[in-house]
C-alpha cells in the first residue's frame, strides 16, 4: 500500500480545485455542481462546502447522481441502486461533473447519458481527484484534476473518507 495523498494533502487539493472552480465561473449563477453516487459524493460534498466558504453560502446548486441504470454492466449485477437527488433543470447551465477517481472513463460516459434526462447543458465539465492516466477505455479528459497517476492494470486506487473509513487519505493498492 502506498499513500498518494495524506490528510493534509487532500484537504490543500480540495481547496485548489474549489478555487480553480470559482476562478473560472466568476458568474456562478449558471453553475450546476453534480456529484457522481456513489463515491463521487464524498469529494462533491467537500467542494461544495469549500465553494459555499468562499461565496455567500447556499449560491452554489448542487445534486448527486445515480448512473446506475445507464452503465454498460448494469446487467452484471455488480452495483448498488442509490439516490439521485436534482431537483432543478440544467437546461442551458454549464454543469461540473465530479467523482473521485477517473479511471477508463465508462463512469463518465454514463454519467453524461444520464444527465441528459435532466435537461441539455450548455457545457459539462469534469472534476476528477485521482486521474489514472493511460488507462481509458473512452475519450475522457478532465477539466479539473487533482493528481494524475501511472498504474497498472492490476493496482486500484482507494480514497479513504472519515464519514465512511474513519480516515481520509487516497492510497493506492
Amino acid at each position: 500500500m502506498k499513500t498518494i495523498l495524506t490528510e493534509k494533502e487532500l484537504d490543500i487539493t480540495i481547496q485548489r480545485l474549489s478555487h480553480q472552480l470559482l476562478e473560472n465561473h466568476l458568474s456562478y449563477q449558471d453553475l450546476v455542481i453534480i456529484g457522481i453516487q456513489p463515491r463521487g459524493i464524498f469529494f462533491s460534498d467537500r467542494i461544495v462546502q469549500q465553494i459555499n466558504r468562499q461565496i455567500a453560502p447556499e449560491k452554489i446548486t448542487y445534486g448527486k447522481l445515480d448512473i446506475t441504470f445507464y452503465r454498460d454492466d448494469v446487467r452484471q449485477g455488480l452495483h448498488t441502486l442509490n439516490q439521485t437527488d436534482i431537483s432543478f433543470n440544467v437546461e442551458n447551465k454549464t454543469v461540473v461533473l465530479v467523482d473521485d477517481v477517473l479511471y477508463t472513463g465508462r463512469t463518465i460516459r454514463a454519467a453524461m447519458d444520464a444527465l441528459l434526462a435532466f435537461g441539455r447543458p450548455a457545457k459539462v465539465e469534469l472534476c476528477i481527484l485521482i486521474d489514472r492516466r493511460y488507462s481509458r477505455e473512452v475519450p475522457i479528459q478532465a477539466d479539473y484534476t487533482g493528481r494524475s497517476i501511472d498504474t497498472i492494470i492490476t493496482q486500484k486506487v482507494k480514497v479513504l473518507w472519515q464519514e465512511r473509513d474513519g480516515k481520509e487519505e487516497v492510497v493506492l493498492l
